[in-house]
């Protein structure tokens, strides 16, 4: 493993080693480090550069300013070096949707993994969404009223492993990341929600037509694999999958699973 601090301040982390280059996008209050299973269960086979967000792991706090979404993509993009492979978690994965639709060059193939594009499924399945924003109230509720270490709780329980360890059992080291990064959610709500960037827009998905894995866990929130299936059905070149025993954080509890699927994804586009 290397770590190179940038003279952007963003940090980036490098895991593993092996002739396939891989960009690794992380999930919101997590970090880089996130990847070390899936990037150990493909030891040999790929080498992940894994930065860090903004507000997240080593990386310096955003500023609040500007639209974080477009500051992101463009601080993702600088780590195409070359065609590349690109798996994102979360809103990683959307990050790496937008990679694969802005700059399909650069993007050889993408994994996304729970992508959390919220307005494909207003479109397909709104009384999801509606479920989903009943059960996330309180998160907002805790943003809204600026207790960060309350949205953060219930955030991770949400979203969270849910055979994990509780808030208390956590580390404080973990918990202070978490506090740290909350902030950023409501940031980019426009962008999942209401498609801010046009990313539905007729013709747009059609420009990601490389080969896309859209991955779902099996225990996740029903939105989410609606989600994955509508992505499958605008992009021109995507198949779905799903980690048995996962909910949302597939790569973090089931690395070896997750490298499974991707490793026959990969070996399919030889």
């Amino acid at each position: 493993m290397r770590d190179t601090p940038l003279t952007d301040k963003i940090f980036v982390r490098t895991l593993g080693q092996g002739a396939r280059e891989v960009l690794a996008l992380h999930c919101t209050i997590a970090h880089s480090g996130a990847w070390s299973g899936l990037a150990t269960a493909l030891e040999g086979e790929a080498t992940f550069t894994a930065p860090d967000m903004p507000s997240h792991g080593r990386s310096t706090d955003w500023d609040g300013h500007g639209d974080l979404f477009d500051q992101v993509t463009q601080l993702s993009a600088a780590h195409l070096t070359g065609p590349m492979d690109v798996i994102g978690h979360s809103f990683g994965g959307m990050l790496a949707l937008r990679l694969a639709v802005e700059f399909p060059d650069l993007v050889r193939s993408a994994v996304l993994i729970e992508p959390v594009f919220f307005a494909v499924a207003i479109q397909d399945t709104p009384d999801l969404v509606r479920q989903h924003d009943e059960e996330a109230k309180p998160v907002s509720n805790a943003l809204a009223a600026g207790n960060f270490e309350q949205a953060a709780r219930l955030f991770n329980r949400m979203w969270g492993a849910q055979d994990g360890p509780r808030w208390p059992e956590l580390p404080e080291r973990t918990r202070a990341g978490m506090i740290r990064g909350i902030h950023v959610v409501p940031a980019v709500d426009d962008a999942l929600f209401l498609d801010q960037k046009g990313m539905l827009n007729p013709g747009v998905l059609d420009h990601a037509s490389m080969p896309v894995l859209i991955l779902s866990g099996s225990e996740t929130h029903p939105v989410m694999p609606a989600i994955g299936e509508g992505l499958a059905r605008r992009l021109p070149n995507a198949r779905t999958g799903v980690v048995s025993g996962a909910d949302h954080m597939v790569p973090i509890t089931h690395p070896d699973q997750t490298a499974a699927v991707i490793r026959k994804f990969w070996s399919d586009l030889s």
